[in-house]
């Protein structure tokens, strides 16, 4: 006879916690430069390694999320092809470390960094 395994609780994950996921696997992708802050302000900054969350946010539903990143390219990269890395390195680093199925990653190229001369 097969024992039923009791639910001890449940696991919430902030959306914190989510974003910052988010953020740290596009910043793997050769290509994005960094995180852009700021959805509301047409204001761009760069984002610190300690706010990294400030330029992704998420939605998370009961079992699936939605991302939405604010990023910053390297001039000279194909963007297209850059961001569909991206979107990929996003979704299956946060199915991966959470479980929870990624809908869509929308990316917004919030700007272009030159090289230094």
């Amino acid at each position: 006879m097969g024992k039923e395994l009791a639910e001890i609780g449940s696991v919430k994950i902030a959306d914190d916690v989510v974003a910052r996921i988010a953020a740290l696997a596009a910043l793997e992708v050769d290509g994005v430069s960094a995180m852009a802050g700021g959805f509301v302000s047409d204001t761009l900054e760069k984002v610190s390694r300690k706010n990294l969350s400030k330029g992704a946010k998420v939605m998370i539903g009961s079992s699936d999320v939605k991302v939405d990143l604010s990023l910053m390219m390297a001039y000279g990269y194909n963007i297209p092809a850059t961001c569909q890395q991206a979107q990929t390195r996003v979704k299956t680093t946060i199915e991966n470390m959470t479980g929870l199925e990624v809908t869509d990653v929308n990316i917004r190229i919030a700007g272009i960094v030159m090289p230094k001369a």
